[in-house]
């Protein structure tokens, strides 16, 4: 496992390098710098501060390129390492063609960065910028043209906002999201499929809600499919179905929708001969009830759902009744963690062990994880 982490000067990637070093016995790689030491690293006398955070640790491996790190990390790719030297996009490039890698972005207030970075020079003995200066360094080192690197966090799989106060608050906080679990590098199959199901709900044309379906034997897609208006018909978002354009209120005048459902959609398109037994259906919203005797109907073994809907319980009675399994699965969130927000959570006396918390429970509560735009 290689995880990658990348972000604002001071932010907190060398602390998070740390805490994989020191609890999770990571090894640092080191990949060398071509470009001149950006200003925003610097003092306000020019002079480079450099960080203290992993002078304690063991001497890091250092590679000349991106490509000889690969091939070092490729033949030994068992064992852990970490890395803070995502230098530009070309790195990441290399980086996410193997399957071992695993991006990491940090983030922190600016202020807050200042306030760390001022605290370094002073360690240092060297005149720290003032905040002025420091956020126009800032954002030339992250939006400047060709050469800014605010999009390397858009790409990373996990993105953290780092406010923690302390160094215990920050370790603590990062035992809960079990950063080692190599689950993160690869989707398990309910994920997958789920997420399959997401992308068909894009191509949704209804105007009430975006559902989108995927049915699966055998780890194999059979057949996808999303809400809308039949084949030929003027799609729903262009005025197709009077009812999803009109302000009809959830199961009211469904005798006149024209729609047809991602449910249905998938089961036309695949038929009862090509679906056969053991078909699993996934769909981003739960079934209704039409859909459901349809679904019992074709001989689908399993319906795994992400959001529920206002008649779960009926559909769970029906397929029960027709001994087709129903089960909930909500893939992990996409969005910005904020370890601040954890940490504050947290019984301070919970220890260093990682089992003493389920990350499932805490990061449950919308208030831990917000929606990107």
């Amino acid at each position: 496992m290689l995880i990658g982490l990348c972000g604002g000067i001071c932010a907190g990637k060398s602390s998070i390098a740390s805490y994989l070093i020191e609890q999770h016995q990571f090894c640092r790689i080191h990949l060398a710098r071509t470009s001149p030491t950006p200003s925003v690293e610097k003092s306000a006398s020019n002079g480079h501060v450099p960080s203290t955070e992993l002078a304690s640790t063991s001497a890091a491996l250092t590679f000349p390129n991106v490509t000889t790190l690969l091939d070092y990390v490729t033949r030994n790719w068992r064992e852990r390492w970490v890395t803070t030297d995502i230098w530009d996009e070309s790195v990441v490039d290399a980086l996410f063609g193997r399957p071992f890698f695993l991006l990491i972005s940090v983030d922190a207030p600016v202020s807050t960065r200042w306030e760390r970075f001022r605290a370094r020079c002073e360690a240092d003995q060297q005149p720290p910028p003032a905040l002025e200066d420091f956020v126009r360094r800032n954002d030339a080192h992250l939006y400047a043209p060709e050469t800014g690197l605010g999009t390397l966090s858009d790409r990373a799989q996990l993105k953290l906002l780092n406010s923690t106060p302390t160094k215990t608050a920050l370790y603590r906080s990062l035992r809960c999201l079990n950063l080692t679990n190599e689950a993160r590098l690869r989707p398990s199959w309910d994920q997958y499929f789920m997420q399959l199901a997401d992308l068909a709900a894009h191509r949704s044309n209804c105007m009430k809600r975006r559902v989108g379906c995927v049915i699966v034997r055998e780890k194999r897609v059979i057949s996808t499919g999303y809400n809308g208006t039949p084949r030929g018909m003027t799609n729903c978002n262009e005025g197709g179905c009077p009812r999803c354009n009109s302000a009809a209120k959830g199961g009211v005048d469904l005798s006149t929708c024209l729609c047809l459902h991602a449910e249905e959609n998938a089961l036309l398109e695949a038929g009862r001969d090509r679906i056969g037994g053991g078909a699993t259906l996934y769909c981003n919203t739960c079934p209704c009830l039409t859909c459901s005797v349809k679904i019992a109907q074709v001989g689908i073994s399993e319906v795994v759902y992400n959001q529920g809907y206002l008649v779960d319980t009926k559909t769970a009675e029906i397929l029960a009744e027709s001994g087709v399994g129903l089960r909930q699965f909500t893939p992990p969130r996409g969005g910005l963690v904020d370890l601040s927000l954890i940490s504050e959570t947290l019984d301070p006396a919970v220890g260093a062990g990682t089992d003493a918390i389920d990350v499932r429970e805490i990061l449950d509560d919308s208030n831990f994880v917000r929606p990107l735009a």
